[in-house]
């Protein structure tokens, strides 16, 4: 786990270096200043004169501001390559979602993907700027205090060796307790997290169906299964705290009451009041080491579980990868399944797709059609190979997807999907995701075609009018139109619109028809829609059932010859007449 997470390191590992570099030199310091300082306690015991007093101070004045100095400097660098570091996490995995397949997306929850790109980052940074100068600064001190103390103290640091295996002790026996449920309150976190996106994006909704107390209740329930499992966990830390001072007053206890009676029973020969001074701080320093090093535990025990999530989706390879020599250039807009079979996961215990054979002519237009749940997505998911077909070969273009160059392939697809996404920014924005060079007039040829020019021209701003986060403040219509603008932009060879005029009247919808017949004759156009009326001058209907291809031909033809989708027509027309 480590291994991958360290790459992300890149180009800080030299304030990653320089950080325990100066940390080292700032225990050195500070190990060798109550040395120095009980030198001068002995000298004044033996009534030195001012000018030995001052060579001391001076000494030790000097040792405290290079002490300073070494523990800024690591501060300072370790900041830097920690927060480089979260920075280059956060980034490896966006780049890496930005490269998952649907089927990849599926396995992760958005709400997981935000919490391991917030929370585990901010856990992980947080390990990594201890374990570069805390972890680092504890051992050192750690060592250095003792090998000082047995200098300074003799047979009396021995205390060190009876306190030490007790703290190592109480720390495993937390450290063992504490994680399970750490990883516990992770997953609950993705639960947390789902629960309060659901809520904002879907707030509407929410306050349409005066929902409000539910949704509180919901909250609420969530939030206090993650506060319960912190707590235990924190609990369970909090012995740490208490276990460090009981070890330090004991020791303190046992220095000061064993030291102050072997310097009066020896009258200062064997042990004097400079050596206790020193052991006293040695003892401190040794345990507040042991404690700062217990803290880099708690800290690595939160992060594992959070680095374990990063590494998951670091790890993760797209399902879906371009041929190691792929055909750079869609001939024309053919379209053809044979044999083909689809699930969305190899878990799924039905296919959703099964032995679909269809063939469609570059520049053909094609409806489909078809109750809930026939699969009508399923099937056009598959052109973009936004999936693999399970079973059978998809082509395009003459030619197996899987052969194409992933993003050659899908630059010659444009997909409008019924709840299509609109991005922060002005309309011209949002359409130049279709073409980022497209000129002012292609922007508005697009806008015509897609019948979006007429609302723009109502805007006081035009093209330069700013769509809020999702499109809040355009219609359902206005926003399926300025996608269907947009994906004209691409100026695909196949363009698909999946239920993508719903939202707009029938005399919209057959505007838009009639302006792809009249200008993009030579695009194929697959048009999957509820309503009979925005397919039924297609060149050929698909008519979908239950994940298959129940019958395929021209309006007329299915009308006369096929029971379904004559029921499908005339109930649409008797509520069109009772209307």
């Amino acid at each position: 786990m480590w291994k991958t997470l360290v790459k992300s390191i890149g180009e800080f590992k030299k304030p990653s270096i320089l950080s325990p570099l100066f940390v080292s030199m700032e225990v050195v310091i500070e190990c060798i200043i109550p040395f120095v300082a009980a030198r001068l306690i002995n000298q004044i015991r033996e009534g030195c004169g001012l000018d030995v007093i001052l060579r001391y101070g001076l000494l030790l004045l000097a040792m405290a501001g290079l002490s300073l100095v070494f523990g800024w400097l690591s501060g300072v660098v370790c900041a830097t390559a920690a927060s480089g570091f979260g920075r280059n996490l956060r980034r490896d995995m966006y780049y890496r979602i930005q490269g998952f397949s649907f089927e990849n997306i599926d396995k992760f929850s958005s709400s997981s993907l935000v919490t391991r790109m917030t929370t585990d980052v901010t856990n992980v940074q947080m390990a990594y700027m201890m374990i570069i100068r805390i972890a680092v600064r504890s051992p050192l001190m750690l060592i250095f205090a003792v090998v000082m103390a047995f200098v300074m103290g003799g047979s009396l640091a021995l205390i060190f060796v009876c306190v030490i295996p007790i703290l190592g002790a109480g720390l495993y026996l937390i450290i063992r307790k504490v994680h399970p449920l750490f990883v516990k309150v992770f997953r609950k976190y993705d639960a947390f997290n789902m629960s309060v996106q659901e809520n904002i994006q879907g707030i509407r909704v929410v306050k349409s169906f005066v929902r409000e107390e539910h949704e509180k209740k919901k909250f609420e329930g969530v939030s206090e299964d993650v506060r319960a499992d912190f707590t235990r966990a924190e609990k369970i830390i909090a012995f740490n705290n208490p276990l460090m001072l009981f070890c330090l007053y004991v020791n303190m206890v046992f220095i000061m009451t064993f030291g102050a009676y072997t310097i009066i029973t020896t009258q200062g020969v064997d042990f004097n009041v400079g050596q206790l001074s020193a052991l006293m701080v040695y003892s401190f320093q040794t345990l507040m080491s042991l404690m700062m090093l217990s803290m880099v535990f708690v800290m690595i025990i939160i992060s594992d579980e959070s680095g374990r999530r990063i590494v998951e989706v670091l790890s993760e390879k797209s399902a879906l990868q371009s041929p190691t020599d792929p055909v750079m250039e869609v001939r024309d807009g053919s379209v053809e399944f044979v044999g083909v079979s689809f699930r969305y996961s190899q878990k799924a215990e039905h296919m959703a797709l099964s032995r679909i054979d269809l063939r469609i002519a570059s520049g053909e237009t094609i409806g489909v059609l078809g109750g809930v749940g026939s699969s009508k997505t399923s099937l056009v998911q598959l052109i973009p190979r936004l999936y693999d077909a399970t079973e059978g070969v998809v082509s395009v273009g003459g030619r197996d997807v899987r052969d194409y160059d992933i993003a050659t392939l899908r630059g010659q697809v444009s997909v409008v999907l019924q709840n299509n996404m609109l991005f922060s920014g002005t309309i011209k924005d949002n359409l130049r995701w279709g073409d980022p060079d497209a000129t002012d007039e292609e922007i508005a040829q697009a806008c015509r075609m897609a019948q979006a020019d007429e609302f723009i021209a109502r805007f006081p701003e035009g093209y330069d009018t700013r769509i809020e986060q999702g499109g809040v403040n355009v219609s359902g219509g206005q926003k399926q139109r300025l996608c269907i603008a947009r994906a004209l932009l691409k100026k695909p060879k196949i363009l698909i619109l999946d239920d993508s005029t719903s939202a707009v009247d029938t005399r919209t919808d057959a505007a838009i028809r009639k302006a792809f017949r009249d200008y993009i004759p030579e695009t194929t156009k697959i048009i999957i829609a509820q309503r009979v009326a925005s397919v039924q001058d297609a060149d050929r209907i698909v008519l979908m059932d239950k994940g298959g291809v129940a019958a395929v031909g021209r309006h007329e033809e299915l009308l006369a010859g096929n029971d379904i989708y004559r029921e499908i027509y005339e109930s649409q027309n008797r509520v069109g007449m009772k209307a």
